[in-house]
């Protein structure tokens, strides 16, 4: 996605305004979010120790921003990606039980992303993670989180509407449930991000489910460490976005691995090595409790719901000095 610039476009409020609108999003959010889902928040941190396993692999490929500590020069230390493995370990050191969780805030810096208006070296988001029974790893456990997720997001629009009625977008009343499979059956000769568009426009907001594995393509949807998610149990919440004319994904989640998940989608990946780092071999041995979890966008949240056209309207990042011309000619206003 290049870099998109609305006709006309208006932010409708100035950038101290829209400092005010963020506060407030953020605030009333992580408050609504917490105490919905019945989770408690945390601390997290910044970075972990390579060996440790904890760190997020992404899509195999995205760089680290990685360190060492003089008291232990032989270890790398990597700034977090995501916070999905080193949660669920929290969960169980901190004595959390099933129906319980945490969220916590997460920045992370992704070197290797491509920018535009909806990505950035920067990310921020709520990281939460929540123990339930092994009985409970069902599609019905997820769908029904899933629409819990998306109730609190649509209370948020009516929230910033009587706080800045001008600037407020209007969301969709439903979410529609769809397959990765099915998608693709719909719209065979479509790549995945425009199966997503297609699909996400017709209904407004979607939750796409089964992410991870290969589909009957041969290709999965999208990419996916095998280490975290349940491929057969996970999925991605997207809303439409008019302003910029797609789909904007504001969460990943899903139900995590279990023994026998991780040992097979290690195996899919190719990565059966990490069978023997600290965290892997705890969950292999049944250490860890069974859990749910996910991430939701902190700018990404404020970009729907203020309906901005760049996600540096609504956070602090470096951006190439040639787009934030272009953006401020424009009338996007880049912090």
């Amino acid at each position: 996605m290049a870099l998109v610039i609305p006709e006309n476009y208006d932010p409708r409020l100035s950038v101290r305004e829209t400092q005010e609108a963020i506060k407030y999003i953020r605030d009333v959010f992580q408050k609504e979010f917490g105490r919905e889902m019945n989770l408690s928040r945390i601390s997290a941190p910044l970075f972990v120790e390579k060996s440790s396993g904890l760190n997020d692999n992404l899509n195999g490929v995205e760089r680290p921003v990685s360190f060492d500590l003089p008291w232990e020069p032989e270890e790398t230390i990597e700034v977090v990606q995501s916070l999905a493995k080193w949660k669920r370990l929290a969960l169980k050191r901190y004595g959390f039980r099933p129906g319980e969780g945490l969220y916590t805030n997460m920045n992370a810096i992704r070197r290797d992303e491509v920018l535009d208006n909806l990505h950035s070296a920067y990310v921020d988001q709520w990281d939460w993670e929540m123990v339930i029974n092994k009985e409970d790893r069902t599609m019905t456990t997820l769908e029904g989180t899933v629409r819990m997720i998306f109730r609190i997001i649509k209370h948020m629009e009516h929230e910033v509407w009587y706080k800045f009625p001008k600037a407020v977008k209007r969301l969709p009343d439903d979410i529609f449930f769809i397959d990765s499979e099915e998608l693709l059956q719909m719209y065979p000769g479509l790549g995945a991000k425009e199966r997503e568009n297609r699909i996400t426009k017709e209904h407004g907001c979607v939750f796409i489910k089964r992410i991870g594995d290969k589909l009957s393509d041969g290709k999965p949807h999208d990419g996916r460490a095998p280490d975290y998610d349940d491929w057969s149990l996970n999925g991605d919440i997207l809303f439409w976005f008019d302003t910029l004319n797609c789909a904007l994904e504001i969460s990943s989640m899903g139900i995590r691995v279990s023994e026998q998940s991780l040992r097979e989608q290690l195996a899919k990946a190719g990565c059966e090595e990490r069978a023997s780092l600290p965290y892997h071999r705890m969950l292999l041995n049944g250490e860890l409790p069974y859990t749910i979890g996910g991430g939701i966008g902190q700018s990404r949240l404020c970009m729907l719901l203020l309906d901005r056209a760049h996600i540096g309207e609504v956070q602090a990042s470096i951006w190439p000095l040639d787009m934030v011309e272009e953006c401020a000619k424009h009338n996007i206003i880049l912090l």
